[in-house]
């Protein structure tokens, strides 16, 4: 096994969505580990206070090929990681071992026609918000006496498609802008793959956010990060599916809550079936009496996401992907 550092540069990042066209920015065999830097704030640079800015993060706003921009979505996204043996039909297994904020401070913005509110707030408003690394908190508002603890995690996780340039905004079978902030160190996160290679790319990292994310930002920040990549041929997926040492997690995503809902049921009743050998009726019963189904994000437009925690200690037998 290999262990590869990709940094974020206007040759390793892109911008806005994913594509196969896409020329990788590594290549790694399956059970690599990745420490991976991601930049953040690509359209709100140029307002941003000093230590919110490198050398590295201003050439990339200033200079990104334009080659490099797909999709038309907002997120800067570092790679694509091209899997070696990765084909159509596998699952790629990525274990987040380890996610921690690189600069002291990271933003949140209401974005005017976009939130669960838009006609209530109807003003865009940049507001950047100081992170004490040391203590893991942010404060806020200044002043407040409101301290927010940090719990890091990276909204977008996901690989190509097919598809020319799907937009980075709303989630999918790919994965993509997930903002599930359960995903955090030590979980894994399993995604189909559609493309050879995978073409895996990660980003929008987020200090802390609300479940549903409602004003359609959480603490967006600039992350470091060390992943593992693992091919699985022993899965057959068609949607992403998660595990934390608590839970598994099934997701639904679609154009209201009420499809993202039966979504994440149905996924989750799947999994069941497939892993812990239950009848449809049975799981069905299961999620009804032991799973929590959460709001995910609301403002991933036209995708909103459901998640459904299954907690692994009610099972007598180990149960885990």
């Amino acid at each position: 096994m290999t262990h590869h550092i990709l940094k974020a540069t206007k040759k390793t990042v892109h911008l806005g969505g994913f594509s196969q066209q896409l020329e990788p920015a590594l290549t790694v065999d399956s059970g690599d580990t990745v420490d991976v830097e991601t930049y953040t704030g690509y359209y709100i640079y140029d307002k941003a206070p000093s230590e919110f800015l490198t050398p590295e993060f201003i050439d990339i706003c200033e200079n990104l090929p334009p080659e490099r921009k797909v999709g038309g979505g907002p997120h800067l996204l570092t790679g694509p990681i091209y899997v070696r043996g990765a084909e159509p039909g596998d699952v790629l297994e990525v274990k987040l071992k380890a996610i921690k904020p690189s600069l002291p401070v990271g933003f949140n913005a209401i974005r005017t026609g976009w939130g669960v509110l838009p006609h209530q707030f109807t003003q865009p408003v940049l507001r950047f918000i100081p992170l004490d690394l040391e203590n893991n908190i942010a404060e806020f508002p200044t002043g407040s006496k409101i301290k927010i603890p940090l719990k890091p995690f990276f909204g977008i996780l996901g690989v190509a498609t097919p598809e020319t340039s799907p937009n980075s905004i709303p989630p999918g079978c790919y994965g993509g802008n997930i903002d599930n902030r359960e995903l955090q160190t030590d979980s894994r996160v399993f995604l189909p793959i559609f493309v050879t290679g995978g073409l895996f790319s990660i980003g929008d990292g987020h200090s802390a956010q609300g479940d549903g994310e409602v004003n359609v930002t959480a603490i967006e920040t600039s992350m470091n990060g060390t992943i593992e990549l693992k091919l699985r041929k022993d899965l057959q997926l068609t949607t992403p599916i998660a595990e934390t040492a608590t839970d598994i997690i099934t997701m639904g995503f679609g154009q209201t809550l009420d499809e993202a809902l039966e979504f994440a049921v149905k996924n989750m009743i799947n999994f069941l079936e497939r892993f812990a050998n239950l009848s449809p009726e049975d799981a069905y019963v299961l999620c009804s009496i032991s799973v929590n189904f959460r709001i995910t994000q609301v403002v991933n437009s036209p995708q909103k996401g459901v998640h459904g925690m299954l907690p692994k200690s009610i099972f007598t037998k180990q149960i885990s992907l």
